[in-house]
């Protein structure tokens, strides 16, 4: 049965699935069981209804039950609650669109995504938010912590579809002018954008207090540019088409894709932004534990 549940972290298998809210479902119900058997478990504790006790608690709301079962305190949450504003910006940028044989879009993949870490956030009574990007930012959506608002952040993941051309750079800006009070930021794009603009508009985040992770969604293909002997490559925005043999420039194309992700890893370290490098084909674990270690460091 656990085992059973664990496969919808596999992106393959969540693809299948009828609707964003069960994707989003299951995805979160895979990760938790997963937790029971991590280093992490602790944050899998009843997480939905309970956080960690904390000095100044009154000990009244302790679950000893949950005591009993695990040797921690944990204190019973209450609808009014909200620990956290966080602020989802994914990009639906016509490159977002990309899929190489038998994977998943890049912009499927940040959909599952934004939609299971927005349902891990409401279920912990945390505020959420959701901001959609292209060349400008076309759908914001401010926090709330309210489950009959995690239907409206579904249903607008269900329908992006990719368009435009990329504005990563311009449209993050615009977010960190929108975002009132400070929370956290999660970001998840290809960022093939300038990476100057990205940079200076990760850095306005920073400015105004925010919290940061940036979620890299790559192709596997983008990185290996393994396409065979023979290839034609087709700007997704622009339209214009290219006849290539790979092989001859697949070297020089992978040593520069490295130094381009190094720049934005580097830049994140020394700017206090977390980044999570994935492609299509990683289980959504990888980036929900980053979310929850992040969130944990916060408090």
């Amino acid at each position: 049965m656990e085992e059973d549940v664990r496969k919808y972290l596999q992106p393959q298998v969540v693809s299948k699935l009828a609707n964003m809210e069960l994707r989003a479902r299951l995805v979160v119900e895979g990760f938790i069981t997963g937790l029971h058997k991590s280093p992490y478990h602790g944050f899998s504790v009843e997480f939905a209804e309970h956080r960690q006790y904390m000095p100044g608690d009154e000990i009244k709301h302790i679950d000893w039950k949950i005591y009993a079962r695990t040797d921690r305190y944990y204190i019973k949450q209450y609808e009014e609650e909200t620990n956290l504003k966080s602020y989802i910006v994914v990009d639906t940028s016509r490159s977002m669109g990309f899929a190489s044989e038998g994977q998943l879009t890049k912009l499927e993949y940040a959909s599952y995504l934004a939609a299971s870490l927005s349902f891990m956030m409401i279920k912990q009574q945390d505020a959420v938010g959701l901001a959609l990007f292209d060349e400008t930012l076309n759908t914001y959506l401010p926090p709330h912590a309210s489950k009959a608002y995690l239907r409206q952040l579904l249903i607008a993941l269900q329908r992006v579809a990719p368009s435009g051309k990329t504005g990563a750079g311009v449209s993050l800006h615009q977010v960190a002018d929108r975002i009132r009070r400070r929370g956290l930021v999660i970001i998840i794009s290809d960022l093939l954008d300038n990476q100057d603009a990205v940079i200076g508009a990760l850095k306005h985040f920073r400015h105004k207090k925010n919290e940061v992770i940036v979620m890299q969604v790559l192709d596997p293909r983008e990185r290996s540019f393994a396409f065979g002997s023979d290839a034609v490559f087709k700007d997704l925005e622009s339209g214009e088409t290219l006849r290539t043999q790979p092989w001859h420039i697949q070297i020089s194309y992978q040593q520069a894709m490295r130094a381009f992700l190094e720049r934005f890893k580097r830049e994140c370290r020394e700017n206090y932004v977390d980044y999570v490098l994935i492609d299509t084909a990683t289980p959504f674990d990888v980036a929900l534990l980053a979310y929850l270690s992040k969130r944990e460091r916060i408090h």
